[in-house]
């Protein structure tokens, strides 16, 4: 497997078209097995769904206006802001099948990610949780620890989504490792533009459960959980 540490975003536009030219690279033969790790810069990526209802203008004029570059991912699911203290993940495999095996990579990524976020000791799992933006089945999800009478509190951690063309695909995924508050701010002016309901308590960071954890730090933890 290639493995492409992306040093500096190349800004929000050319990063997310960067794992599309890899997968053209990969459905032509040009390019193998292929993992990339990158660092966006302040993005709100609108799923193409977002991009057809009423408050879609709107919605990206709020993204703008704290700061996130508003784009439509050619994806399915809802609105995902993501900013330097995430970190996005892109791996692209050949796959003569790849359509058949779409439900599947969300279950196994999950649980990949899952598992690397409970070696830093963030007590993380798969599954949707109730109000969540850019809700999906497989997300992955941590837990505050539990306290006597009180309601058990979640926040997603990990968004995911995949691009499947004929011979390849691309699955691309992204841990909120810091820094939650503006992801927040933005994605509560956005989903209020898009008419759509959330609940913004379950916005945070991994290093809301784990104090003091870095990017590098969940870097090194996915590369161990993949085995390299």
């Amino acid at each position: 497997m290639e493995l492409i540490d992306q040093i500096d975003s190349l800004d929000a536009e050319a990063d997310l078209q960067r794992g599309l030219d890899l997968l053209a690279e990969v459905k032509a033969g040009r390019r193998g097995s292929t993992l990339r790790f990158y660092r966006p810069r302040p993005t709100m990526a609108f799923g193409q769904r977002d991009a057809n209802l009423p408050g879609f203008a709107a919605a990206a004029e709020a993204s703008r206006s704290h700061g996130f570059e508003p784009l439509v991912r050619r994806a399915g699911g809802r609105a995902m802001a993501y900013h330097q203290g995430c970190l996005v993940i892109d791996h692209l495999e050949v796959d003569a099948e790849a359509v058949l095996g779409s439900r599947r990579r969300f279950s196994e990524f999950g649980e990949l990610f899952a598992a690397a976020l409970r070696s830093l000791d963030v007590d993380a799992a798969v599954g949707e949780i109730p109000g969540e933006y850019c809700p999906g089945e497989f997300s992955v999800h941590g837990s505050y620890p539990a306290r006597a009478g009180a309601e058990l509190e979640q926040i997603k951690l990990v968004g995911t989504a995949q691009r499947v063309v004929s011979g390849a695909w691309l699955f691309s995924s992204a841990i909120v490792v810091q820094d939650a508050s503006p992801l927040r701010a933005a994605l509560v002016d956005v989903y209020r533009e898009l008419g759509l309901d959330w609940s913004p308590k379950t916005a945070g960071a991994a290093e809301d459960l784990q104090p003091g954890l870095t990017v590098e730090a969940v870097k090194m933890a996915v590369l161990e959980a993949y085995g390299l």
